[in-house]
Order: C-alpha cells, then structure tokens, then sequence
C-alpha cells in the first residue's frame, strides 16, 4: 500500500480556505472526514479514528493503483505480476479496507450514506476541484486545470443525484436517479504530464480522494442491497465508476502514475515496507496505549499483510529479466 502525504493534503486544504469561505455558507467536509455511524465507533479515540481513516485512504489508493498496474503487467506480458497485483489489490479493497471501516461504523444507513456522500461531493464541487484548477492555470498545467474544471462538474451532477435520492429515501416519493455510465480513460505507461510541484501534490490528493469515494460508495452499496434497495444501490455504484475508471485514471495519466513493470513493482515494494514497518505498527501502539485494543489489532494484522506483500513484489522483481 502506499503512505499518502498528509503534509499535501493539509497544504492543498489550507491553501482553499479563502476559496472555500466564499464559495458557500454551509459547512463543508472534506471527502476523507470520518463520520461514525456506528455508536460503538464513536467510543474509539479521536486520534484511532484519525489513524484508520488514514488507512483507509491508503487502501483505497493501493487497490486503485494496482488495478493500472495490471493492465501494464499484462500489457507488457507478464502475466503472473498482473495476477500478483490483481490478487493483492483485491486483499486492500475487500479485507483491508472493510475491516478498517467496520471498526469506524463508516457505512450506516441508506440516508446516513447519502449524506456523507452529498458531504463529500458538495466539498470537491465547490471547493476543492475550484480551487486546484485556478492554481493549475497560473502554474502553467492547463491539461490538468481543464480536468479539475470537468471533474468539478461531475461532482456537481454526482451530489445533485444524490440528493434526489436522499428525498425519495426519507419521503418514499419520487425516483432514484438512473446511474452514470463511467467513460473509461485509458492510463499509459510514461512520465507525468505537469510541470509544477503544486500541481502534482493537487493530482496526489485527488487521486487519493477518488479512491477512497469509489471505495465507500461500493461499501454503500452493498448496504443499499441489504436494505431492499436496488435502484440506489445503482446509483452508488455508477457513481463509484465514475470515480475510479473516469477521475482517477484521469488524473492518474497527467501524474505519470504507471510506469514500467519494474518500476511499478518497486513503487509498490516501497509503499508496502513503508506500511508493514512505520506506519501501521505506530498506529498499533498509539491504539494498543489508549485502550482501542481491536483497532490495534487489525493494525498489526495489516502490517503483517503488508510485509507479506513486500516479500511477494519483490520476488516478482527478482523473476524479471
């Protein structure tokens, strides 16, 4: 998995302060603020619940990011490195990431999931896409502000859809809106596409930020079909398309994200050491020392994931010529 630089984020964010105070007047959360749903997640300490949506995070982008790795793998005809990436990828989404938002009561009813959503979206439409095209444009990288700009856009329609959702669940009237259909952005191998620094760490959390929303509205979803309702289940899931195969790819080709097989193979052996040895273990002990002994547990289990993934990369790269 890779280790996201907070230090970017909290620079992007406070860079759109100004942007933001004038951009709306309702409070505005950003797309990785841990809202419990769940009473028994509340009872977790404020720095817990801090560390395991950072974990989230880093899921999220890792099973993103493998998912182009495949594709270059099986482009350049490896096939079992494809298949290592694939299998690793889906252990950061659907064991990793689940866990983790089990323990932070993330996914809690139809309306509750819809709120958090509009939350999110409402924040990258008015906000924080805003904000990083204006600084794109006077860095010199209009590719990406053309991008932030349609992305904005989408986010938009995507929080307007799930507001009307949000009135047909808590009213019974009405129709859930029909899902988007993602348009897939093909993401090759080679060297970004940006010039500024301040772009790149703009393109950094937006990738994070879309792959932890695809993430949730799958997990939203899945709850949406427990409780009887397939047709915001659709919803959720179009929009998550969206999310990962439309913005993050987009975003994803400007940064130079792939890269050759051996190079992207040694990204993730990095990202996985960095995970297994530093971050999960510090987030163990800061549990483990307030008493959030389940949370530290599932850090210690993911770190010893995480090397055993290390170990599998790296044995790959040993196996190429």
């Amino acid at each position: 998995m890779f280790r996201h630089s907070i230090r970017a984020l909290v620079v992007g964010l406070c860079t759109l302060t100004a942007a933001s105070q004038t951009a709306t007047a309702m409070t505005l959360t950003p797309t990785d603020q841990h809202q419990a749903a769940d009473p028994a997640a509340r009872a977790l300490r404020p720095q817990t619940l801090s560390d395991l949506a950072t974990g989230m995070k880093g899921e999220a982008f890792a099973y993103a990011s493998y998912s182009l790795f495949v594709t270059e793998a099986d482009r350049q005809a490896h096939p079992a490195v494809g298949k290592l990436f694939r299998s690793t990828a889906h252990t950061e989404l659907n064991e990793h990431l689940r866990e983790a938002a089990n323990l932070t009561g993330t996914v809690g009813s139809d309306a509750a999931n819809l709120r958090q959503a509009i939350n999110g979206e409402t924040y990258e439409h008015q906000v924080m896409y805003r904000g990083f095209a204006d600084q794109a444009r006077k860095d010199g990288d209009p590719e990406a502000a053309k991008l932030f700009t349609e992305i904005a856009a989408d986010e938009g329609r995507h929080r307007d859809a799930y507001r009307t959702a949000l009135t047909v669940v808590t009213t019974g009237h009405g129709t859930i809106p029909a899902p988007p259909k993602a348009d897939t952005v093909p993401v090759p191998a080679g060297l970004p596409k940006v010039k500024a620094a301040r772009t790149m760490a703009n393109l950094d959390t937006a990738m994070h930020g879309e792959a932890l929303a695809h993430a949730k509205y799958m997990l939203f979803a899945a709850r949406a079909r427990q409780t009887g309702n397939p047709a915001l289940a659709r919803l959720f899931e179009g929009i998550a398309g969206v999310e990962l195969h439309e913005h993050f790819a987009g975003e994803a080709a400007l940064a130079g994200l792939v890269r050759t097989t051996k190079t992207n193979l040694r990204k993730a052996i990095t990202g996985e050491r960095n995970e297994a040895t530093g971050l999960y273990p510090g987030f163990a002990k800061r549990a483990a020392s307030v008493g959030d002994t389940a949370a530290a547990g599932y850090f210690r289990d993911t770190a010893a994931d995480e090397a055993r993934h290390a170990a599998a990369f790296q044995q790959a790269l040993n196996q190429l010529h």
